[in-house]
């Protein structure tokens, strides 16, 4: 259970414990941002809704709390996003930027995935290490991209079309 004096900060709940969400490292850190940047000005130029970075919490399943690198909420699904707390609307999208991948991070995120993929969220995991990412989408088989392959929106966001080497030059 989240006490009251940790309300101002970033925790994630997974699996019945409650992680610090800590800064990974300068590097993963511009991977992170480069995706907000485009992913938030794709969805500013076509009015689609809502971007939020690792600063915005989601509730998402029974009780889980995460905080995303990067997330985007539509306006159809969510005209406004809450003003304090964590989001109780599971985004449509979620990025997941995971440096360095040790065994303990990567069995949290498989959990975090399987439940964003129960609430409907699309979710991109990067890997600024290895410069890929799998793309998670509900009811379908995991994509794999490397640097060299273009990230596309699918039905999420529609027309988003980004070169992997954008992101990790």
């Amino acid at each position: 259970m989240l006490l009251p004096e940790n309300d101002d900060k970033i925790l994630e709940y997974i699996v019945g414990e409650i992680f610090n969400k800590m800064p990974s490292n300068p590097y993963a850190s511009k991977i992170s941002l480069r995706m907000g940047r485009y992913i938030g000005n794709f969805v500013d130029e076509h009015d689609l809704g809502h971007t939020t970075d690792e600063a915005g919490g989601y509730q998402i399943g029974f009780g889980e709390r995460y905080a995303p690198a990067v997330a985007y909420v539509s306006k159809d699904k969510q005209a406004e996003l809450n003003t304090s707390g964590y989001n109780d609307v599971p985004p449509d999208l979620a990025v997941e930027v995971e440096f360095p991948p040790e065994l303990a991070s990567e069995k949290r995120l498989r959990y975090k995935v399987t439940n964003y993929l129960n609430a409907g969220t699309v979710v991109w995991v990067v890997y600024p290490e290895t410069k890929t990412v799998e793309i998670y989408v509900p009811g379908q088989s995991v994509q794999f991209l490397s640097e060299k392959d273009t990230l596309t929106g699918g039905d999420v966001l529609k027309g988003f079309s980004l070169p992997l080497s954008e992101v990790f030059k």
